[in-house]
């Protein structure tokens, strides 16, 4: 979304701020998902000393309304603590704080989706299943324009972007960069970046492999509708079947392949172990709704409804 001119503000001027001192006390920034399935909100309270684990973190409320989460008439919803992280904006020893969103009547909100995928996952902890998520995203300006793209036209043919080094090719590294050393301090699990083919744009047993293919294989409309908050309209826009991409409508696997619905890396198949790549999900999909829906599919050996709703 643009922006008007007078809404760009002097950070140097918060930095002076930043750096007064807190004392004993410590920000604590309540975030949680709002009723659109893929915003988030957040809220800061003081609190008088810092938490040591999640468990210290006292339950707070919120106006679900504003939050396209309740109706009008009863508006108040609660936010637990889940997870905890150090904040790298405002530092140590302040605090970022992950919620799930329960209703007045203590159940869980409707894009609360971490809450049956916790249960989900408890039901297969004794197969260790890991799961990783790849967030590729495109920098924009406060014009509304990709980064660093030429004002009244597109950018060269992709290729010299990809993994690209300099600033002709890499637009936005300084902004990578600081979101990368960000989610180290946080303490985030994060297995690295790079940017990819278009300017501005960056990422972040065998048997068994292809056991898990066959069965995703005859889910694949439900994992359409389960991989993006829109049910599959955003993926119909992606998945187009070019561009390094599968088609919405059709299932493929493949070794070393980009483009299909499931790729499986080339030292994978030589080595007949690891991991295999679902490349359904869109990039503002909800990592629990993800993450359920593949358990649900290989673990559970679940046959589940096909309640797609996009567009052919």
């Amino acid at each position: 979304m643009a922006t008007i001119a007078s809404s760009h503000l002097n950070k140097g001027i918060k930095q002076v701020y930043m750096s007064l001192p807190q004392g004993d006390k410590v920000q604590a920034m309540y975030i949680w998902t709002d009723g659109t399935g893929e915003g988030l909100r957040c809220k800061t309270r003081t609190l008088d000393s810092e938490p040591k684990c999640v468990e210290e973190l006292p339950e707070w409320n919120f106006d679900g309304y504003r939050a396209f989460q309740s109706e009008g008439s009863n508006r108040d919803m609660y936010l637990i603590p889940v997870a905890m992280f150090r904040d790298p904006f405002c530092k140590d020893p302040n605090k970022l704080v992950f919620c799930e969103a329960f209703k007045c009547n203590r159940k869980p909100a409707e894009t609360n989706l971490k809450h049956t995928c916790r249960q989900i996952m408890d039901m297969v902890c004794n197969q260790h299943p890991w799961l990783g998520m790849e967030q590729q995203y495109t920098l924009m300006g406060t014009d509304g324009h990709p980064f660093g793209w030429p004002s009244n036209g597109f950018p060269r043919p992709q290729g010299p972007c990809y993994c690209g080094v300099g600033a002709d090719k890499a637009y936005g590294r300084d902004t990578a960069e600081a979101h990368y050393r960000a989610c180290l301090y946080t303490g985030i699990k994060i297995t690295g970046t790079n940017a990819e083919v278009t300017p501005a744009q960056w990422e972040n047993g065998l048997k068994y492999t292809e056991e898990a293919t066959e069965k995703l294989s005859k889910q694949h409309q439900y994992h359409i509708h389960a991989y993006d908050p829109k049910g599959g309209l955003d993926n119909a826009r992606c998945l187009t079947g070019f561009h390094e991409t599968s088609n919405i409508n059709d299932f493929s696997a493949g070794v070393a392949n980009r483009s299909t619905s499931i790729r499986i890396p080339r030292t994978i198949g030589q080595e007949k172990m690891g991991y295999f790549e679902d490349r359904h999900p869109s990039a503002n999909c909800d990592p629990f709704a993800v993450t359920e829906a593949l358990i649900h599919t290989c673990l559970l050996n679940e046959a589940a409804d096909e309640p797609f709703q996009y567009k052919k």
